[in-house]
């Protein structure tokens, strides 16, 4: 693959890459950022790439990886428990439909990581089966149960069979991210 069509690869990925970045890290900037890094670190390791692969899936390995990388450097950080912070950035919904979205996307960010990312990759972000589980590193068995599991948790939760936290953070930044993911 020369140069040129490998970079132009790369810019066609970028909003599945950030609809990605979006629904595992729960953070507009964050996600932005792990995407610049996904996108240096695919330039700088292009001969490890095999052409006639998926292109998109490494591009997301890379990016999982990175996350979870930063994740364990994160956690010595000082966060905003109560969102009060958070909660100061973003104006009120005006419909009911924004809130049943914001409901959705804090609902969505309770689920494990695994399951979390396996919903996506495959509901939001089309990815089969046999290419969600390339990209998790796991067996496509394991990711239809994530996917299941995912989707029962989220059905208890939003049908009030189970109590979660609304948080006003992760719906906002979230709520972009399932309109991007839809739209690729």
């Amino acid at each position: 693959m020369n140069n040129v069509q490998f970079k132009q690869d790369l810019v066609d990925s970028i909003p599945r890459l950030r609809a990605f970045a979006r629904s595992i890290s729960g953070d507009r900037d964050r996600a932005d950022d792990l995407v610049q890094e996904t996108l240096a670190k695919a330039i700088a390791n292009k001969d490890k790439f095999t052409e006639g692969t998926n292109l998109t899936a490494w591009l997301i390995t890379i990016l999982r990886n990175q996350y979870y990388s930063i994740g364990r450097k994160l956690q010595r950080e000082v966060a905003d428990p109560d969102g009060e912070h958070a909660a100061t950035l973003e104006s009120g919904p005006s419909q009911n439909s924004y809130l049943e979205l914001k409901d959705f996307m804090s609902a969505l960010q309770i689920l494990p990581d695994d399951q979390r990312e396996a919903l996506i990759l495959i509901g939001a972000s089309g990815f089969s089966y046999e290419e969600a589980a390339e990209i998790l590193g796991v067996k496509i068995g394991t990711v239809k149960s994530r996917v299941s599991r995912a989707r029962l948790r989220l059905e208890d939760l939003m049908s009030g069979k189970e109590d979660f936290e609304r948080s006003d953070a992760a719906a906002a930044e979230s709520a972009s991210l399932i309109q991007n993911a839809l739209s690729v």
